[in-house]
């Protein structure tokens, strides 16, 4: 989803990678490297204002002339036994200036990437997450097709930190990361055409012209392949959300954070759903959600078409906040031929599910859904550990 302040202390964390990387030891680098407390500049990035036209494979990689950019994996998955695990993984690309890099060296660049990867093990009662950062030089990170290689096969890296696609048509797709304590290798399958959401993919955040990002979703991936923790494999299977957003923008003044949904029903329905928290206490009105039939046609959420009500809390022991643990979302009767809403009960598979060793904490977990539809997804929620106004 819009995962806006998470970049925010990456420019800082690659310089200073980047200088123990060049310097082969025969000489002293002295350097120094701060980060602006200003929002940073978007002069000379595209913008997204308008309608985008659309072409795949093409549009599954990378676009540099936007600033920010990040391709977002989470699934629920169970093994034969039905023990139930819930995975991220996230790769986020983020320019340092709109103009390209012309140079012969392999190891400069304007584009740096982070990757966010966890995995939950409901009945271990574990909560796994890990990060990294990286150029994207020197093969250390990257995301294909980009305009230098439009017709490549996709591929988004981080290192060792992947997902490519299979064939040539990008049905299938692979994700490998592992860090040693936790691993997953999976293989993903579409099933449906992608789903854009807002406006044919124009994702507004706030009524300012430009706030807003390009958004699409494939929102039922087939998944099978194995997680493993500690050194003990399981063979699990499944369905995956993907999102992929690029733009150059930012939250609206004043904005607190956002509540976000990603959720897939037993009966072949999927749903988004966000709303973005003002410092005030009110809603964004400009941001809605996109309910996916069946078929994969799609009908459009105004924010007026739903409401998402926290019925629980969960302190956390980590950071102090305090989140939603649990919620109500009604979906209004319009939406549907039969004319009656749909209440749905949203419930943490687990309550610790924070990352929170980097510079932004947040919640993001596997949820299950009850009520008017049934089945899994995930939550994320920003902005309960200090705001994000100003952030990104």
């Amino acid at each position: 989803m819009i995962k806006y302040g998470l970049l925010g202390v990456v420019v800082v964390v690659v310089v200073l990678i980047g200088f123990s990387l060049i310097d082969g030891g025969s000489g002293q680098i002295t350097a120094e490297a701060r980060l602006s407390p200003n929002t940073p500049s978007i002069d000379g990035y595209t913008r997204a204002v308008e309608a985008y036209e659309w072409s795949f494979p093409r549009d599954f990689g990378s676009h540099d002339t936007f600033q920010t950019e990040w391709w977002y994996y989470t699934g629920n998955l169970k093994d034969e036994s039905g023990r139930h695990f819930g995975f991220q993984f996230t790769i986020f690309r983020r320019a340092i200036s709109p103009i390209p890099v012309n140079t012969d060296s392999e190891w400069r660049t304007n584009q740096i990437f982070m990757a966010h990867f966890t995995i939950s093990d409901i009945a271990g009662e574990q909560f796994f997450h890990a990060e990294r950062y990286g150029r994207g030089s020197a093969d250390l990170a990257g995301a294909l097709p980009n305009d230098a290689n439009p017709n490549a096969n996709y591929r988004v890296w981080l290192e060792d930190w992947q997902v490519y696609a299979l064939d040539e048509s990008h049905v299938t797709t692979r994700i490998s990361a592992d860090t040693g304590e936790f691993a997953v290798d999976l293989t993903l399958e579409q099933i449906k055409p992608p789903a854009f959401q807002g406006d044919n993919g124009l994702s507004q955040k706030s009524s300012d012209m430009g706030n807003a990002s390009y958004y699409y979703s494939l929102s039922r991936l087939v998944t099978n392949g194995t997680i493993t923790i500690n050194g003990e494999s399981f063979a699990v299977t499944g369905n995956t959300w993907k999102d992929h957003e690029f733009s150059t923008s930012a939250l609206g003044t004043g904005a607190q954070g956002w509540d976000w949904f990603g959720l897939i029903f037993e009966d072949g329905y999927e749903l988004m759903v966000g709303k973005i928290r003002m410092e005030d206490g009110s809603r964004e009105p400009a941001f809605g959600g996109l309910l996916i039939y069946p078929d994969g046609s799609t009908h459009y959420l105004s924010a007026e078409e739903f409401t998402i009500t926290a019925t629980d809390s969960w302190l956390s022991p980590h950071t102090d906040a305090t989140y939603p643990s649990g919620w109500e979302i009604t979906l209004n009767a319009s939406i549907f031929e039969d004319e009656q809403p749909r209440k749905l009960v949203v419930t943490p598979l687990k309550r610790d599910q924070e990352l929170h060793s980097g510079d932004i904490a947040y919640w993001e977990g596997a949820v299950r859904v009850e009520g008017g539809f049934t089945g899994y997804g995930y939550a994320e929620l920003t902005g309960y550990v200090g705001t994000m106004d100003g952030r990104f």
